[in-house]
C-alpha cells in the first residue's frame, strides 16, 4: 500500500534539561529544598547532562532525516553547542506551554501533559527524551500507518496483568514509575473496558497532536489538574502511557508488542554498552541513567556514543569542541 504520510508532516519533540547548570540547580533547590537524592523520583540521573542530546540529534539526522521539525522543550536553557537558528530546530521554554501553577517544573510527567501546546507542532509527532537514539535508518511507516495512526509499542510482562499483583506479594510497595503506569492502565480499563498489561517500551513514542490534546484536556483532565502543581515526581501523578492505552482502547492507535530486537534499554550502571547493543542491534535504544548509576559509570557514556555517532550533525556549531 502506498504510504500517505508525507515526510514533511512528522515532528520530533525532545524533553531536555541540563542538571549541571548552576542557575537551574539554585532554582530547584529554592523550590524543592534539595537538588537531588538517591530516590527513584529525584535522583541525580533524572537531571544530569551527559551530553546525550548531541548524539541523539546526530542519530536523528542520520537515520530519520525526513523529520520536519525538532522541538527541544527546556527550562530556560539551551545547549551551548546548538545552532539556535537552524531551520529545523525550535527551543521551547516551559513558560510557553505549562500553566503558571506548574512552574517551575522538575516533573517530566507534568511537562508531558502539555506537549500538545507547543506552538507550531505538527499533527503527527514523535516524543523522546534526550537519552533515546535512532540506531538504524527508519521510515515514517515504522511509527505511523498509511492513515497517520500511530503504533504504540509495549513490552509484554510475564503473567500479563497478574505480573505486578504477584510482585506486590514480595514487596511493600511497587516503584513510583510502574505504580503510575498501572494506575493509568486501570483508569482506561474502568472507562473503556480494556486492560493493557504491556508496559511502555521506554523509547520513542508516536502520537497525533489532536488525540494527545483530547486525552490531556478531556479524558484525563481531572488527574492532570490534580498533579500539575507537583514540581517533582510523586506517587499519583498520571503517566502519559495512560494516553497510549486510551488511544489503543478507542482504536486510535495500533498495538505492537516489542522485544530487545526492536526497542532496547541499556542501563548505564551495567556498562558493556556496545556488547549488549550489538547482541540485539535494535532500531531504537535508550541509555538509561538512574539512582543506581555512579559518576564512574557515566564516564563510559560519551566514548560509547562518540563511537556510534562520530559525525557532527548540522545542528552543532562548527567551532564547538
Amino acid at each position: 500500500m502506498e504510504e500517505r504520510i508525507e515526510h514533511s508532516e512528522i515532528d520530533l519533540v525532545y524533553m531536555w534539561v541540563d542538571g549541571n547548570d548552576p542557575l537551574w540547580i539554585a532554582k530547584k533547590q529554592q523550590v524543592t529544598g534539595m537538588v537531588s537524592d538517591q530516590s527513584e523520583e529525584n535522583n541525580r540521573g533524572r537531571y544530569i547532562n551527559n551530553d546525550e542530546l548531541r548524539y541523539s540529534l546526530r542519530s536523528a539526522e542520520l537515520n530519520v532525516p525526513w523529520i520536519r521539525k525538532i522541538f527541544i522543550v527546556t527550562d530556560n536553557q539551551s545547549p551551548d553547542w546548538l545552532v539556535r537558528d537552524h531551520p529545523k530546530i525550535e527551543v521551547v521554554d516551559h513558560t510557553e506551554i505549562l500553566p503558571p501553577e506548574a512552574l517551575p517544573c522538575f516533573n517530566s510527567s507534568v511537562i508531558e501533559y502539555f506537549i500538545h501546546r507547543i506552538p507550531g507542532l505538527g499533527e503527527c509527532f514523535l516524543l523522546a527524551n534526550d537519552d533515546i537514539f535512532f540506531n538504524k535508518p527508519l521510515k515514517p511507516s515504522f511509527f505511523f500507518d498509511s492513515n497517520g495512526l500511530p503504533y504504540v509499542r509495549l513490552k509484554r510482562k510475564l503473567l500479563g496483568r497478574w505480573h505486578y499483583t504477584v510482585k506486590k506479594l514480595f514487596r511493600k510497595r511497587l516503584g513510583q514509575y510502574i505504580s503510575k503506569v498501572l494506575e493509568g492502565a486501570t483508569m482506561v480499563h474502568h472507562q473503556f473496558g480494556k486492560f493493557y498489561s504491556g508496559v511502555p517500551h521506554h523509547n520513542v513514542d508516536a502520537y497525533r497532536r489532536d488525540d494527545y490534546r483530547y486525552a490531556a484536556e478531556h479524558v484525563f483532565s481531572d488527574r492532570v489538574k490534580a498533579s500539575q502543581g507537583n514540581h517533582v515526581r510523586k506517587y499519583g501523578d498520571l503517566h502519559r502511557s495512560a494516553f497510549s492505552y486510551y488511544l489503543l482502547a478507542t482504536d486510535k492507535a495500533h498495538l505492537r508488542y516489542v522485544n530487545r530486537r526492536e526497542s532496547m534499554r541499556l542501563n548505564v550502571h551495567k556498562q558493556h554498552f556496545m556488547e549488549r547493543l550489538m547482541c540485539y542491534n535494535p532500531p531504537l535504544f535508550c541509555l538509561n541513567d538512574s539512582q543506581r548509576v555512579s559518576d564512574a559509570d557515566r564516564e563510559a557514556i560519551k566514548p560509547f556514543l562518540e563511537l556510534l555517532f562520530p559525525r557532527k550533525s548540522s545542528f552543532e556549531k562548527t567551532n564547538d569542541e
